[in-house]
């Protein structure tokens, strides 16, 4: 069905593998519209909004959003994990839209909290009631490690963009030490990121085996798989990586003080959404001496719904078109 020009927005989610393109009006993302394209063999972004749009018969365009896997400042985002980049004027080229936004995926997660869909959040730990002006935390497991901070303010909602995946990987323990020694030695520095994301749960899962004299490797989707089963390796795996994420988690929250909630975003975190009670990552996440008690005021909960970067793209653009204008 056609759809009005004055309404109709553009939202597309990039990762290093896949971008997925869809239509919008207002905060709702049009289900059928939504297309996704395998990266490889592409020479950028734009040639594919041009192909999604002309598949879509070039409708007219109010706004559009783009949401990356990487770093962006000045209206300008970078892939971390392929050569490409998109600005706010290459997009409006390359769509008409009137109204551009370019937004890191994190960004895009955290304009997505309060319009997803009922049944949609996992509850781990529960969340005591807070003020519509408390802060919120997204903490990204997936392909990389990321978070983003979400401020309600009386003006709208503010999402600043960060690289926290990149900082150094606490260590408390020998267990710990040898761990950020066996990944430092592949890649020169233990971060965050090198043992919460993809990767990261194969690097703590060849730890293991290294650990146990038997170096051998797995993918994550063999490791998941072979957790599903109760390997024994991969289950001691899991219980560190569920470990870490509690720990980083919580770190996180004393930094930001979300007392609006922790939430749990990436294809990662939905795969262990299942193992968190288990593997510990509550007493992990509370884990912080004198203040143990304090961490009961930040709730946490995993992000299930596949489109929640889509969503806050839409999300992000309603706002921008409300208030006539499209910040840097």
């Amino acid at each position: 069905m056609p759809q009005a020009a004055d309404t109709l927005m553009l939202v597309a989610d990039i990762g290093g593998t896949n971008t997925r393109v869809a239509l919008a009006q207002g905060r709702d993302v049009l289900a059928k519209s939504i297309r996704r394209y395998a990266n490889a063999g592409e020479t950028g972004l734009e040639p594919v909004l041009r192909r999604y749009l002309a598949e879509e018969g070039n409708p007219g365009l109010a706004a559009a959003c783009v949401a990356m896997a990487g770093p962006v400042k000045d209206g300008r985002g970078t892939l971390t994990n392929l050569d490409w980049s998109m600005d706010k004027d290459t997009l409006a080229g390359a769509t008409g839209a009137g109204v551009t936004a370019i937004l890191n995926d994190l960004q895009a997660q955290g304009h997505a909290l309060g319009f997803l869909g009922a049944g949609t959040t996992r509850e781990i730990l529960p969340f005591p009631e807070a003020s519509a002006h408390a802060a919120k935390l997204v903490v990204n497991v997936g392909t990389g490690f990321n978070i983003a901070v979400v401020f309600d303010t009386e003006g709208g909602r503010l999402v600043p963009p960060a690289e926290a995946g990149h900082v150094t990987l606490p260590v408390r323990s020998d267990e710990d030490l040898r761990l950020a020694k066996f990944v430092g030695a592949t890649h020169g520095f233990a971060s965050v990121e090198e043992v919460l994301s993809g990767r990261g749960i194969v690097q703590v899962h060849d730890w293991v085996g290294h650990e146990a004299g038997t170096p051998t490797s797995s993918s994550s989707a063999e490791i998941m798989a072979a957790l599903d089963r109760r390997d024994e390796r991969a289950v001691r795996a899991a219980r560190v990586f569920v470990r870490y994420l509690g720990e980083v988690s919580g770190d996180l929250a004393l930094v930001t003080l979300p007392f609006g909630g922790v939430w749990l975003v990436g294809g990662l975190a939905r795969a262990f959404a299942p193992y968190l009670q288990e593997f510990g990552f509550a007493e992990a996440f509370r884990d912080k001496g004198r203040f143990s008690e304090f961490m009961d005021g930040f709730g946490v909960g995993v992000v299930e719904d596949d489109n929640a970067a889509l969503i806050g793209c839409a999300a992000h653009l309603s706002g921008l078109l409300r208030v006539g204008h499209s910040p840097a």
